[in-house]
């Protein structure tokens, strides 16, 4: 038996749980597949999540008889001797952000735009101004947040001068899974050669990023390994907000054959030399974010 419970996602992606799941309350869904399935709908809810929140309950060969996993920012799954357990952490890694929803704020983006066109001239450019952010990605060893590790980081930022970069690799001290090369061209040997231990990776992310609004794309899934890999080595987690381009693009493209980070560059003819690369991904991230800011669809 496998239980999620969703709160806050967008309702296509609990039209997508429904094929596979009975949805027994509103966010409430039960059902029973395979492992290889379970795996496979838990890492599309981790991408299709928006800013939603995700827990999944389900049975496994432990002394409980089962385990789980979730992705709200003041819980934190935590094994004891075997058993897992989830931590409630004393308060949230984020502050409460107060004010109008995100839909509020594109509404009145979008009346007041029209308000400025209509007072400037039709097909008159207007400046837009946005506070300087950061764009961000990572390569992993996988999908699973309690288990895999971040193998590289990329950033890219705007000074208002030049554009900044940042990209650092991590000796993780294993063996990168041979899908995984396959995908990042990344080999162990050159992490073992060129890579930084992850504290001294994150604190150099730290200092580049400072308390700059930081955007990616499905962002949610390096927000969670990031955070994860901060506790881990008993930094500071990251203060700043993340902003995710995959709601925005879905919001103002509704008839894209998919969302995948490909697709959507091509949409918008951005050119990714090096998919999978995180400083590349970075690059076409921050160059989509532009994109997005300049058709007043994006402001932070």
């Amino acid at each position: 038996m496998i239980v999620i419970t969703l709160t806050k996602v967008p309702n296509s992606l609990r039209g997508d749980l429904t094929k596979w799941y009975q949805e027994i309350q509103t966010g409430v869904y039960v059902g029973n597949v395979t492992a290889k399935i379970r795996d496979e709908l838990w890492n599309r809810i981790m991408r299709d999540i928006g800013n939603g929140q995700a827990t999944m309950v389900y049975n496994i060969n432990n002394e409980l008889g089962y385990t789980f996993k979730t992705t709200r920012p003041d819980r934190e799954v935590v094994d004891y001797d075997g058993i897992p357990l989830m931590m409630h952490l004393v308060s949230a890694d984020k502050p409460i952000k107060h004010g109008f929803s995100n839909a509020a704020k594109f509404h009145k983006a979008k009346v007041m735009s029209k308000r400025v066109e209509s007072k400037s001239g039709e097909g008159q450019e207007i400046s837009i101004q946005s506070k300087p952010f950061v764009s961000i990605d990572i390569e992993t060893t996988g999908l699973d947040v309690a288990t895999d590790n971040i193998i590289a980081i990329g950033a890219v930022k705007s000074s208002g001068i030049a554009v900044e970069k940042f990209y650092q690799l991590i000796n993780i001290n294993q063996k990168i899974p041979a899908a995984i090369t396959k995908l990042t061209t990344l080999t162990s040997e050159q992490l073992i050669s060129e890579g930084i231990p992850l504290e001294d990776a994150l604190s150099g992310l730290q200092k580049f990023i400072g308390d700059s609004p930081l955007i990616g794309y499905n962002v949610h899934f390096d927000e969670s390994f990031l955070t994860a890999s901060f506790r881990k080595t008993r930094l500071s987690i990251l203060a700043n907000h993340f902003y995710d381009l995959m709601p925005v693009v879905k919001k103002n493209n509704q008839f894209l054959d998919n969302y995948r980070l490909k697709t959507v560059l091509e949409t918008y003819k951005i050119k990714n030399e090096h998919p999978h690369n995180a400083l590349a991904d970075a690059q076409a991230t921050y160059e989509l974010a532009e994109q997005l800011i300049k058709k007043r669809v994006l402001r932070f």
